[in-house]
């Protein structure tokens, strides 16, 4: 097991292989949220900093937790070659679509009626150990029912989506999705 304070080139390299991720977050009550993660929603920004795209999903608990606990962990696993476990601590900064930042940190990721929030993942560990216990498991491709689900629903079925299924955490916490991401008319 090694620890560092920031992301090796060699543990970016590796980062940008992964075809998924895990994130987990909780608050300092409830529930402890762990989610799989893959398309195009992660960016290694530099040695300290990792930007996340959150994509509508059924949940969304990442950033009810958030809100409370900044706290964020990502794990990366090799599924093939040599074994690692990759994970990465630190605290987020959480942009929705109506903050200012939004434009200049969405424009590292496709662009999506259903990006829900940036998480801005400022870096205070890494640290990797061994993965010799994951088994391996081949990629045979990216599913598309959630971009297919998206453009079906276009932005309003989206937004309604939200509204219906993404404005409480599972622990009743209040996400402010609305306020945060729908611009009044």
């Amino acid at each position: 097991m090694e620890h560092f304070d920031h992301i090796t080139n060699d543990l970016q390299k590796f980062i940008e292989k992964q075809k998924i991720f895990f994130v987990g977050t909780a608050t300092s009550d409830g529930l402890i949220n762990i989610s799989p993660k893959g398309l195009e929603s992660l960016k290694v920004i530099d040695k300290n900093r990792i930007l996340w795209m959150n994509l509508t999903g059924s949940g969304n608990e990442s950033a009810a937790h958030t809100q409370e606990n900044p706290r964020m962990t990502l794990m990366f696993t090799s599924f093939d070659k040599k074994p690692l476990i990759l994970r990465v601590y630190g605290e987020v900064k959480t942009i929705h679509r109506l903050d200012k930042d939004w434009d200049i940190l969405s424009s590292y990721f496709p662009p999506s009626d259903a990006s829900r929030q940036i998480f801005d993942l400022s870096i205070s560990l890494v640290q990797t150990s061994c993965g010799y216990a994951v088994p391996f498991y081949d990629f045979k491709g990216e599913r598309d029912i959630l971009k297919k689900f998206n453009e079906k629903a276009g932005k309003k079925g989206i937004q309604k989506y939200w509204k219906e299924n993404n404005a409480k955490s599972l622990d009743g916490i209040i996400t402010n999705i609305e306020k945060k991401n729908i611009e009044s008319s």
